[in-house]
């Protein structure tokens, strides 16, 4: 009986406009097995899960890295170690907009121009892989049917979005590109080929600028970002310092007025031990007196 894994395996791995046709042929063969119910069943990915299932299979130890610099987050992130998690946390940032740049790239070369709100999904689904151990399975897997989004809080339900629940066990197969077919010399060659072939790159080529220039404005925004960020840190810390001057004026001030203040509870002592003698004095004098004129 075929694995029904092994079947989705080979799907998914297929370009995305081939899946549809391969896995109902796929069903057809299997007809009357219950596994062939179960392929047929089997969703088509979106493009963003079919970039990142095809990032998954052509380059396994990037992917393998990324979840590995996941894990290491949320250990910094449990153990509450701040330096680790600013550095971390720019890494994972830098690492998931590198992988979604070449994830794009694999998919241009296979013929599909992913736009800029697919990529965001893309990043998205490999944040989501770094901050949240299942989804980095669920990626892993090269079986996703649907983009990934969490903050590593919220529970996401993942059963919609891998093609069968035990995908989230399984690890794709990786798979190199396909090799360009031999020239057939036997067929007529096409008058318009090199046209076509013109036409080909011209697209990848303007795909190619699309992504620089897309790359180049997060760039550009991430530099704004850092420089208004330093200039701030800069501000804050010129307050931090004039706050600390201060305080330590206050605390030059508090000790001597702790001084000034010991002192006059000595002459309030002085004074106080001088009015009981004076008083005792005066009743004294005032009896004598009382006693003369009796």
């Amino acid at each position: 009986m075929a694995d029904l894994l092994e079947i989705a395996d080979e799907l998914y791995a297929l370009p995305l406009v081939e899946f549809t046709p391969a896995r109902d042929a796929r069903a057809k063969e299997l007809k009357g097995e219950d596994v062939g119910t179960q392929v047929k069943a089997l969703r088509k990915p979106s493009t963003a899960a079919w970039v990142v299932n095809l990032l998954v299979r052509r380059e396994a130890e990037q992917v393998d890295q990324l979840v590995t610099v996941g894990e290491a987050l949320r250990e910094a992130q449990a153990s509450m170690s701040g330096d680790d998690l600013r550095a971390l946390t720019k890494q994972r940032r830098q690492l998931t907009a590198a992988v979604t740049q070449q994830a794009r790239s694999l998919a241009v070369d296979e013929g599909v121009k992913v736009t800029q709100a697919v990529a965001d999904q893309v990043e998205a689904t490999l944040t989501a892989a770094m901050v949240d151990e299942d989804c980095g399975r669920a990626v892993r897997s090269g079986l996703l049917v649907a983009a990934l989004s969490t903050t590593g809080i919220d529970e996401i339900e993942l059963a919609t979005a891998v093609a069968v629940p035990e995908a989230l066990g399984f690890t794709a197969t990786p798979r190199e590109a396909a090799a360009p077919a031999p020239p057939d010399l036997h067929v007529v060659p096409d008058p318009d080929a090199d046209k076509k072939a013109r036409a080909a790159a011209q697209e990848r080529l303007d795909a190619a600028e699309d992504a620089l220039g897309e790359a180049r404005s997060a760039h550009d925004e991430s530099v704004a970002e850092v420089e208004k960020l330093e200039a701030r840190s800069m501000q804050v810390q010129a307050q931090v310092d004039e706050l600390k001057r201060r305080l330590a004026e206050l605390e030059e001030t508090a000790e001597g007025i702790d001084d000034e203040l010991g002192d006059a509870e000595d002459a309030k002592a002085e004074a106080r031990a001088a009015l009981r003698s004076a008083t005792q004095d005066r009743d004294a004098a005032a009896k004598a007196l009382d006693r003369l004129t009796r």
